[in-house]
């Protein structure tokens, strides 16, 4: 086997939210046929690296594909149901999942997530709604506590967030700290 084959996952994943998140920022929409190629070509970097080490390997090559996509499907899944974020960007990070592992997909959607809580109060604050968004969040957080407000209104906010730059970010950090040798 060559030394640095076992790149060749991260590098496929890096490439996919990468082609994703140039889609995802120009038309806010994540084509399906990113998903599907990056999610084969994926599927066959992994299981090249996987088959030197035998039946064993491309067995737990296969657990860890599972195992990525489900667990960096998660919370995607439950944002997706309260119209938090998009059906792209939910199977985006389940490609990516797939391919980092559990462990990295796991972090990469950390760093994804934290790359659009740092990037979100500079777009609100460009569009001039970061104070009514922070006075819209205490008002949903207080509700509960509130007595005498039962029936307390949050205004609508227009700003969205295009997540597929943030989820080639994650996944960028994720590359670049495995290869460098640090995760």
């Amino acid at each position: 086997m060559q030394p640095h084959i076992q790149y060749l996952p991260l590098v496929v994943a890096a490439a996919v939210t990468a082609v994703a998140a140039i889609h995802d920022y120009r038309t806010g929409v994540i084509p399906n046929r990113v998903i599907v190629w990056g999610a084969g070509f994926g599927t066959l970097s992994v299981v090249a690296v996987a088959v030197p080490s035998g039946f064993a390997g491309l067995g737990a090559a296969i657990l860890s594909l599972l195992l990525g996509m489900s667990l960096a499907s998660l919370v995607p899944l439950f944002m997706y149901r309260f119209e938090a974020i998009g059906g792209g960007d939910v199977k985006l990070l389940a490609v990516a999942g797939a391919l980092l592992g559990p462990m990295r997909g796991l972090e990469m959607e950390f760093y994804a997530f934290t790359a659009v809580l740092v990037y979100a109060p500079f777009k609100l604050l460009k569009h001039g709604v970061l104070v009514q968004t922070l006075r819209n969040t205490a008002n949903i957080i207080m509700r509960p506590f509130a007595r005498n407000r039962p029936n307390s209104t949050v205004a609508e906010q227009p700003t969205s967030f295009r997540f597929g730059p943030a989820i080639f970010v994650g996944t960028a950090v994720v590359a670049g700290l495995r290869l460098a040798g640090v995760a």
